[in-house]
Order: structure tokens, then sequence, then C-alpha cells
């Protein structure tokens, strides 16, 4: 097992995972930016290391200053949370190249699903359904308009890098596509730097639903359950819950049986999550498909944890480490219910932007959780867990 990791991300998601290698006699280190100085994750880490000035670009999205920091340290793993180098195959290259260990996918898988394009024909190959559509780069505005009318409408033009509601247009004709699809080519590429586009069929009145993978070096593979992200705004998620209300387990099992057999056809290991959108218009409910995979933990991991009894964080270290999973599919099971609230803010007065700013106020509710040994991750008293890197006046 690791003596010392090392957490390349910052908030919220640097403070989960120093709990969970604290509890496991891990010694941590955090790097910040000047923005960050004061911030809580700096200091509940056992080393810090500047990396530089607020912007990311130029402090926490730079591989060599975490690498850099971590042959400073002596680290001998890096957690890349959420965002920022979490999905950057040349990230987990960089890391090896330098002996240090990624808690992560393998490279390969990362490059695989980032693709939207490439990662829907993994799909389709390993026997998962996937949205009607054409799975490939559209050339121009008139491919567009020809494939479009192939599917029927409405469609949805997407950027194969996009994500987080980046991207996306949707078309309900041909006059659509034609005013729409230039301006999702631009956004690809100003936002992700691919300005590639693929159309699918716009499913109506979905729902969308995630299934948790899991995954060790020795070739096993579970799914960890569902989780109901349907309430969005904006294309961000607002409200998720575990289990769904809406899956049966007739359901589930289907789900999870294609999310682990695309899982094995790109080698995958470690934490990830396979997300799944459900057609409305299917009165049984059971109409599902492939929307994509992301490589890395999800913000909504807690409500997982919340159910199977399972702290994904910590399976994350110990695949890293080369331990093979502790638990069968078998094992997996459902314990009560859980939901996570995520809080941000909006600016009334500028057409409910969202908004960042000092916090004046805050008061978090107390938590009814216990954090310890074989109880991590089991609902305390109360059943109120909070996951937060913010503190009042910061």
């Amino acid at each position: 097992m690791f003596k010392k990791i090392l957490i390349a991300n910052r908030g919220e998601i640097a403070c989960r995972v120093i709990k969970t290698a604290r509890r496991m006699g891990i010694q941590t280190v955090a790097v910040y930016s000047d923005a960050d100085a004061r911030a809580p994750f700096v200091k509940m880490a056992d080393e810090a290391v500047h990396i530089g000035p607020p912007p990311a670009s130029e402090s926490y999205l730079i591989a060599d200053k975490i690498i850099a920091a971590c042959k400073q340290t002596g680290t001998e793993a890096v957690h890349p949370g959420y965002g920022f180098l979490s999905e950057r195959p040349s990230f987990a290259e960089a890391l090896a190249a330098e002996g240090i260990a990624f808690i992560g996918p393998p490279v390969n898988a990362i490059a695989a699903m980032g693709d939207k394009i490439e990662s829907k024909k993994l799909a389709k190959e390993a026997g998962v359904n996937v949205v009607p559509g054409f799975v490939g780069e559209i050339e121009d505005t008139e491919h567009a308009v020809r494939i479009s009318n192939e599917i029927g409408y409405p469609v949805m033009m997407k950027a194969s890098a996009g994500g987080g509601g980046k991207g996306m247009r949707l078309a309900s004709d041909e006059k659509d596509v034609r005013e729409g699809f230039e301006s999702v080519k631009r956004e690809g590429l100003n936002s992700f730097g691919d300005d590639r586009v693929f159309i699918e069929k716009f499913i109506l009145n979905p729902r969308h639903i995630e299934i948790q993978i899991l995954g060790d070096k020795h070739g096993n593979i579970l799914y960890l359950n569902e989780r109901e992200c349907s309430i969005q705004r904006r294309h961000q998620k607002v409200v998720e819950e575990a289990p769904s209300p809406f899956v049966t387990s007739k359901m589930r099992k289907a789900m999870g049986e294609q999310c682990v057999a695309l899982s094995r056809a790109v080698g995958y290991y470690s934490a990830g999550t396979v997300e799944l959108i459900v057609s409305g218009a299917d009165l049984t409910g059971e109409s599902f498909y492939f929307l994509e995979m992301n490589t890395r933990l999800q913000v909504e991991h807690p409500v997982t944890e919340a159910i199977t009894g399972i702290d994904l964080v910590e399976q994350m270290i110990r695949v890293a480490a080369g331990e093979k999973l502790a638990m069968t599919q078998d094992d997996v099971k459902i314990d009560g219910w859980a939901i996570e609230n995520r809080v941000y803010a909006e600016d009334p007065y500028r057409g409910s932007l969202p908004s960042t700013g000092r916090l004046s106020r805050y008061r978090p509710p107390v938590e009814g959780w216990t954090d310890d040994g074989a109880e991590n991750g089991r609902r305390g008293v109360d059943g109120v867990r909070v996951d937060d890197g913010v503190y009042e006046g910061g």
C-alpha cells in the first residue's frame, strides 16, 4: 500500500480524498494556487505545495507542476479527483514515465471513452445499446442535414469531446441544423480543442440513469447499482438519487451487465461511471441507451457509497496499489435510499447565470454519519452527510 499520495485537485473532492487516505493511514499532499492558500483542503493535508497563481491554466492544469510537487514530497501516487487533469491520458502517461502511480483507470480506457464518437463505436461492438444516430464524424453542414433527415427529427448535435452541457444543440428541423451546426463545431473547438461533431436521435421525455462501475487490475469488474440524475438545470445535475425509483431489478441487471461488458472491452479498472438515457416514449420504460463513460470519480458518488457501504475512494486507492477487489457482484447490496443535493449560486440580476463570490454566511447541517473503520460510509443516526470544501468568509 502507498505511504503517501498527492491530490491533484482542490476544494470538496480534495477534502473527500484526504478523509479516506487519513483513515487508511496514508499521508497526503495538497497542491494549491494563490487563491486557495487558506482553503480547508490545504489545512487538512499533511503537506501542501504551492503551484502557482489563481487561474487553473497556470496551476492545477499544469501537469509538470503536479509532477514536480510529487518529486519534492516523495509522493508515490496521485489521485486526480474530478475535472482538471482527471480525464487527460497525457497526464496519466506523464506520471507513469516518472514512476508515479495514477489512482484511476488505464490510459487507453481514458482515451477511448473520452472520444464520444469512438466510445459509441466501442459500445456498439461490445453489445451495448446505443442511441440511434450516425456513429462517426459529420463532415459539414450539408452532411449534417442529410444525416439528420435520415435519423428523423428531433436530433441532438454534439461535440465529440463535449461535456457538462457544452457543445450540444437540439434541432427540431432542417433549419435548426443549418443554423446550429457551425456553432456546435465552434463551441467544441473553443471549449475542448476538438471541433468534431456527431448527431443522434433526441430521446423524448428522457430519464438520466448512470451505473457505477468498479474494477481491479486482475479482471474483476462489478456494477454498484445505479444513480438517478434526471433532475438537471442547464444540462447540469442538481439532484442525484440512489437507487432510482424508476429502475426495476430486471432493468438494473440488464444495465449493469451491459456496462460491465463495455468496461471489459476497454480493459477498465478503478471507479468509473457509464451514463445511460432511458426513453420516456417506451411505455415499458426499459429502453435504455449508452450516452458516455466518465473515467473518474463522479461528484455524486456519495449516494452510491451510502446505499452500498463501499468507500469508492478507498477502492480506487487499493486498485491502484494492485490489490484485488475484496467483494463479488453478489456482495453488492442496496441498503436504504440516498439523495444528494448540490448547492450552487445564481445571479438573479443577470438572468440567473451561475455566480461565484464570497460566502458571507455558511452553516452546513450537522452530520449524522460515521467515518471510521468498518462503518465508513454507513448512515449515521440522522443519515446526513456533508461533502464540502468551503468556509464562511471564503
